[in-house]
């Protein structure tokens, strides 16, 4: 399911159950050298700031990673603020145009509450929540799942690499 604008009251009841507010938290990534995955759980919307730039190049309130020169992709892992049943994604890539990432996946797994962020990397059974598919750069990307899953964690996969403002997946705790 794609829309064109997701606001919490789009999804009823359903909670943005990776954000900061109910204490979800990004753990690892594989490259976040222009900006940092802490991003993706913050609360607010993200902001555009013309004239800001880092010692990396323009500032971005998102992940962002640099372009894959090599095979694969990017992913990182964040930890639910509580366990729950997500039934819906939105893959923001607000103010990302032209680096925005062209296409994500969702996987979903269940881990004890010490699970390290290596150990989720190298050895958790990762379920696939949302396949591969295309986002759309500067906004919203939603995604429903047929069937809700019970998840600790999210594995946000992006391919081949690029920038996403904001992750929300709504569900139930």
């Amino acid at each position: 399911m794609s829309e064109t604008h997701a606001t919490p009251s789009s999804f009823g009841n359903l909670i943005d159950l990776v954000g900061e507010e109910l204490g979800g938290k990004a753990l690892i990534c594989s490259d976040d050298f222009f900006s940092s995955i802490d991003n993706l759980t913050k609360a607010s919307d993200p902001e555009w700031r013309e004239e800001a730039f880092t010692e990396r190049g323009k500032w971005m309130d998102g992940w962002e990673s640099r372009r894959k020169r090599t095979p694969g992709n990017d992913w990182c892992i964040l930890r639910l603020g509580a366990p729950g049943f997500v039934h819906a994604v939105d893959v923001d890539t607000r103010h990302f145009t032209g680096n925005h990432a062209p296409y994500a996946a969702l996987d979903g797994c269940s881990a004890a509450a010490d699970a390290t962020p290596e150990w989720l990397r190298d050895e958790a059974d990762w379920i696939e929540l949302v396949a591969p598919s295309p986002c759309r750069p500067g906004g919203p990307n939603l995604f429903s799942l047929a069937t809700a899953q019970r998840c600790t964690h999210v594995r946000l996969r992006i391919f081949p690499a690029g920038g996403v403002a904001r992750l929300r997946c709504y569900g139930l705790a």
